[in-house]
């Protein structure tokens, strides 16, 4: 992994404390409260398969490797301790307005953290949902980050608990990685199945790569169509968001 290294010296939470009025929009009371600015959560958004079975398939953790390649950087990069979290979800564990409140909304402190999605196949057609979901009740996405996307398919509507209408996301940074593997294994097959979602515009940076769909960390690796991996991508908004 020497991709990353640690900077000689490396940015930190500012110690300084404001006073801010929370406005999300699950909470409509005007309250002061003193919290630092500088707090952010990753949400690791798995397709079928991924976080439980599917059909007798998996469960594969696919998701799971990505969020180990982010907490050795945070390590590396010493993020400070205390101001992040991360959490793995399945596909569809956020659907229900319960499991949004328990699996999402539970886990972000206040409107002031940012938050972070990455979403692989399903998890990435679902992950870019949440995005609308959660800016729309006042969150602040700072990056939606799709990992070959699927989910368009009229046939997987039928077996999965998606969304059904194409997403309309709604992040300060999207990057989207579209997985074009010179040769196909059986995960490329399901993938094809459910529909890669092929995106034209929207993100800031897309890029195909010359990997297997189910693949996720190495997609993670890979340079897009800026020169920059995702992995790069992620970890300077992280460090540029302790700078603010």
């Amino acid at each position: 992994m020497s991709e990353v290294s640690a900077p000689s010296e490396t940015p930190h939470a500012k110690r300084e404390v404001k006073a801010h009025i929370l406005t999300c929009k699950t909470d409509q009371s005007n309250k002061q409260v003193a919290i630092s600015l500088r707090n952010f959560v990753v949400f690791f958004i798995g397709g079928a398969g991924d976080q439980e079975s599917y059909y007798f398939s998996g469960p594969n953790n696919n998701v799971d490797a990505v969020r180990e390649i982010f907490l050795r950087d945070a390590k590396a990069l010493k993020f400070p301790a205390g101001k992040f979290e991360s959490w793995p979800l399945g596909y569809n564990d956020f659907i229900s307005d319960k499991d949004l409140s328990e699996k999402v909304l539970a886990r972000i402190p206040d409107c002031s953290t940012a938050v972070y999605i990455i979403g692989h196949s399903l998890g990435g057609w679902n992950g870019a949902h949440l995005s609308s979901v959660l800016t729309e009740k006042g969150y602040t996405v700072r990056m939606l980050m799709t990992i070959d996307p699927v989910g368009e398919g009229v046939m997987v509507w039928g077996i999965s608990n998606i969304y059904r209408l194409p997403p309309k996301p709604k992040a300060q940074y999207w990057v989207n990685i579209r997985a074009a593997p010179k040769v196909r294994n059986v995960s490329d097959t399901v993938a094809s199945f459910g529909e890669q979602w092929e995106i034209t515009t929207g993100p800031n940076v897309m890029g195909q790569v010359d990997v297997n769909h189910a693949d996720a960390n190495i997609m993670y690796l890979r340079p897009l169509n800026n020169g920059k991996t995702a992995r790069q991508i992620f970890n300077e908004s992280v460090l540029n968001l302790f700078k603010e």
